[in-house]
């Protein structure tokens, strides 16, 4: 398919299609829950059985970034998405057999997690951030909105037919769905690498402006992975990264059991997670948007940090339905900076040419390594303490590191951080 030479700038559907891409990848994903206690009544197994499963994915999700955003660099977009929807129905629709716990970490697990990874934010948001310089962030920031308004829709959608009709047609009813989006919109959206192949101009300039630096936003070249790990900045960024997605995961996962120990309502526990989700929409279009108006966006990712620990700090206090709802406002709108500024930031310091092979790296070690330990780091020291607070601490901690850190980020060398504005 040929893109338009008139009308739309091209680069806006490449956005549409991430954002509806990625809404159906996690929405599905975070729709785990809903599967969670059927699935351990049926076959006898332990919650923390059936919990290894996700666990597992999100460390697949991990690794398979690693090589996906590798590929993203080298083949067309629509290819690796089209193999993800496959793969992850395919893991869906095998789930309905499993008689083991290892069969179940086989097909969820590491079939659901290598697939997701095809068609997860390395792929999609590398995919916009190759069309847009001057306007990226709030291209990324909008796209980036996917995860969490299909979370919002595919969850309670999940639960709906899980209580009406069990569990396996549940996952049948999430396999199509999620087969038929992957592969039609990864056609139309998705067929590009990048706008030159359209022969048009990132941003839908007319033409490149005098400074060729100004155009960039990065390396022209790409950076080989070997050097990329020898960077600085790549470590700051996965250690930054790392640290907030352990932390955020540890809190999705153990916030409710911890309003529960407070005697807050199971309810208004329940709906606090809701409001992180909620906020994080909220956060994710206000970052991109905040960090194309920035000198430097690693000051608007340190926004987003500080509004985490904001939340922590008040999640240390909450006595009160109330003051949990501030801290799922607050913690979730720092949340939606996560995934929109680790793209920008690895954009802005390694270029579009080489995107996906280093974001694919950070998120690795953000997801991969951040998100595993995350939660069974914190439920290690509720078992060991008797309560919260430390992990919590730890957390806070974790936040303020990364809020500092952050900052030590050094520019690409040789390029207008500006960005050509004045």
């Amino acid at each position: 398919m040929e893109a338009p030479n008139r009308g739309i700038y091209w680069g806006w559907y490449v956005v549409l299609g991430a954002f509806l891409i990625t809404a159906v990848n996690y929405g599905a994903r975070y729709s785990f829950g809903v599967f969670l206690k059927p699935m351990a009544l049926e076959y006898h197994w332990s919650r923390g059985v059936v919990s290894a499963g996700m666990s597992l994915l999100t460390l697949a999700y991990g690794i398979g970034g690693i090589f996906t955003g590798r590929m993203i660099d080298r083949m067309l977009p629509r290819r690796l998405i089209r193999a993800g929807a496959l793969l992850v129905a395919a893991g869906m629709i095998l789930t309905l057999f499993v008689q083991s716990p290892w069969q179940f970490f086989l097909t969820y697990g590491l079939l659901g997690g290598a697939g997701s990874a095809c068609f997860g934010m390395v792929v999609c948001n590398s995919s916009v951030g190759k069309w847009f310089i001057r306007r990226r962030g709030i291209a990324i920031g909008t796209s980036s909105i996917g995860p969490g308004a299909g979370t919002m829709i595919l969850a309670p959608l999940a639960g709906f037919i899980v209580g009406a009709a069990g569990w396996r047609t549940g996952f049948v009813c999430l396999a199509v769905l999620t087969l038929v989006v992957g592969v039609c919109l990864s056609r139309i959206f998705m067929g590009k690498m990048k706008p030159e192949d359209y022969g048009l101009l990132p941003d839908g300039e007319k033409e490149p402006p005098k400074s060729e630096t100004d155009w960039t936003g990065g390396p022209r070249v790409p950076l080989p992975l070997r050097a990329i790990l020898r960077d600085s900045r790549f470590w700051i960024l996965a250690v930054c990264y790392g640290l907030a997605v352990m932390t955020l995961l540890a809190v999705i996962v153990h916030v409710i059991p911890y309003a529960q120990d407070l005697r807050i309502d199971r309810v208004a526990a329940a709906s606090a997670v809701g409001m992180i989700g909620m906020a994080s929409i909220a956060g994710r279009f206000f970052f991109g948007w905040l960090s194309d108006r920035l000198r430097d966006p690693k000051y608007a990712a340190m926004a987003g940090f500080v509004s985490m620990a904001a939340g922590m700090g008040i999640l240390l206090a909450a006595g009160t339905a109330g003051r949990l709802f501030a801290c799922a406002l607050l913690f979730g709108f720092g949340y939606g900076s996560l995934s929109t500024m680790m793209t920008l930031l690895v954009a802005d310091r390694f270029g579009r040419e080489g995107l996906g092979s280093a974001l694919g790296m950070v998120n690795f070690f953000a997801a991969g390594v951040g998100g595993s330990i995350g939660p069974v780091l914190t439920g290690a020291i509720y078992d060991f303490q008797g309560t919260y607070t430390p992990a919590w601490v730890l957390h806070f901690a974790a936040l303020v590191i990364a809020t500092f850190l952050v900052l030590a980020l050094k520019p690409a060398a040789g390029t207008d951080r500006c960005k050509g504005r004045a």
